[in-house]
């Protein structure tokens, strides 16, 4: 099975079992994330015990800081609960389809290197991902549009553009973040829990950062 085929795969999966668990009810999908919050802590202190090896006081900050930012992160989770879950399915939708495109783009086409940080990514593959962040709104258009639904995401089709552009936008930061710090760690991947992947941190590391960007965008805006 190819690399490509692996990453859809584990996408579709990934995608199951966080919609199962935000559906079934508050208490299961409080779990989830903390359990994935726990996941990720850990993958992300390997990371920090390579980097600054021997200064506990550096390690002691930076995992202090990276802990507050999951329990923000799981407060948040916990609260879109109280809205309707389409709109996290959505917000996972276009972090999905922007990894998805920048890989598939940035292999067809290649070119010339996004940043040095992460050697592998190219500027095609970044305009891909814009490209193909757009897909899920599309989807949900086409959606509304044939159940006659007058909903958000028809009402507002040409104003989340911008919006959907924007999140592709923190999900590519974010994972450029994380590889920021798995290049000063020497370490292609931060685990290897999800084939096709690496770890979790790998799959979701622009997710974590979007979720938060589209809560405080839906605060002041919405």
């Amino acid at each position: 099975m190819s690399n490509l085929n692996k990453r859809i795969i584990t996408s579709a999966l990934l995608l199951l079992i966080i919609s199962i668990s935000l559906f079934y009810n508050k208490y299961v999908w409080l779990f989830f994330i903390i359990i994935v919050s726990l996941i990720l802590f850990i993958e992300f202190n390997n990371l920090t015990r390579k980097i600054w090896i021997k200064q506990k006081n550096t390690i002691a900050i930076v995992n202090t800081s990276s802990l507050l930012f999951l329990v923000i992160l799981v407060l948040i989770c916990y609260d879109i609960y109280n809205k309707p879950p389409i709109g996290l399915v959505f917000i996972l939708l276009i972090c999905i389809f922007s990894d998805t495109g920048g890989y598939i783009i940035g292999n067809l086409v290649g070119g010339k290197k996004l940043t040095k940080i992460s050697p592998k990514k190219t500027i095609s593959g970044s305009i891909g991902s814009f490209i193909f962040s757009l897909i899920p709104l599309l989807i949900f258009w086409y959606y509304y549009k044939q159940t006659n639904d007058s909903n958000f995401y028809t009402r507002n089709f040409s104003s989340l553009i911008p919006v959907s552009l924007f999140l592709c936008l923190i999900c590519q930061l974010g994972d450029l973040f994380i590889s920021y710090f798995k290049r000063m760690a020497k370490v292609n991947d931060t685990g290897s829990i999800l084939p096709g992947h690496g770890g979790l941190l790998d799959r979701i590391d622009g997710v974590i950062f979007v979720i938060p960007a589209a809560y405080i965008m839906d605060k002041i805006f919405f």
